[in-house]
């Protein structure tokens, strides 16, 4: 078994152990009513998405949501959350160098051992959850759980359908298709993100990702026998037929939207395992981006 599969299938347990410890980060976490952005690279980015999207919809205050190389400095914010799970990215690192002394910063990380515990003026870690391998899994669900708990968001019901995720087959035909595409709505099209991500880190797939409503201004041109279009969460009435009448297979999100994204990182192995690829060993990829000066 490759450490991604181990990694993705100890999720249900990091779930629990970081809605445990949300309450013990209350400091360390956005207080309701502070002006937030929340910061990433790569996967953590779309993370970022997710959690911005979750905590301005719960009323808690506004939040954006900005790749660490393109934040706006021209914007005043009370916090910016930086998730990393490396703890070494330079985006990031320079990012809270540069807000150092002029707006509090918060770093979730999986490792305390890197730069970020002296750039970040708070510190969550979920060690727990850190990985071995370059693709990620765990570490960026866990994170999501713990600002979901630190929300009020996160329920006993979405480690049982992370169970789910881990233990049902997949839909038959899914693996064989060529093209997928991902949709969502609010705060899961940033998981919808990410799922396409990690498709095509682990696979080499050809994949795409929309908000739902979107997908019909164009991007589904290029369903049809042979792709797949799956939606995480509820699908806006009508697609679902639209999408069958191309010809192309198409995938209800029927479990809460962080356990669909369980069951596309299994997809992710699957398809690289019949492709003959080492998800463990993606193309061109590191486990941190570290640019030389």
């Amino acid at each position: 078994m490759t450490h991604v599969e181990n990694e993705l299938n100890s999720q249900p347990e990091c779930w629990i152990r970081a809605a445990e410890q949300a309450p013990g980060h209350r400091e360390a976490l956005p207080r309701a009513g502070e002006r937030v952005a929340v910061v990433g690279c790569g996967t953590s980015y779309f993370m970022a998405q997710a959690v911005a999207a979750l905590r301005e919809g719960a009323g808690q205050g506004e939040t954006d949501a900005f790749a660490a190389s393109e934040f706006p400095h021209g914007r005043s914010y009370d916090r910016v959350v930086a998730l990393t799970r490396s703890g070494t990215t330079t985006e990031v690192l320079e990012l809270l160098g540069e807000l150092a002394g002029r707006t509090r910063t918060t770093a979730v990380t999986a490792d305390p051992d890197t730069p970020v515990v002296d750039a970040a003026d708070d510190l969550v870690v979920l060690d727990f959850a850190d990985e071995r391998s370059v693709v990620q899994t765990r570490f960026a669900t866990t994170a999501l759980t713990l600002l979901r708990a630190h929300l009020g968001l996160h329920t006993d019901a979405v480690v049982a359908d992370a169970r789910t995720a881990l233990d049902a087959p997949l839909p038959e035909g899914l693996v064989e298709c060529r093209q997928f595409t991902f949709l969502g709505r609010g705060w899961t099209v940033g998981l919808a993100s990410e799922a396409g991500l990690k498709m095509r880190e682990a696979s080499l797939s050809w994949t795409e990702a929309y908000p739902a409503m979107e997908y019909r201004h164009g991007p589904i041109s290029v369903t049809g026998e042979g792709t797949a279009t799956w939606m995480l969460g509820t699908a806006p009435a009508g697609l679902a037929a639209q999408v069958r009448a191309t010809g192309g297979m198409w995938i209800e999100g029927e479990l809460d939207p962080l356990a669909e994204l369980v069951r596309v990182q299994r997809l992710a192995v699957a398809v690289a395992a019949a492709r003959g690829l080492d998800p463990d060993r993606p193309r061109h990829l590191t486990r941190s981006v570290i640019l030389a000066p």
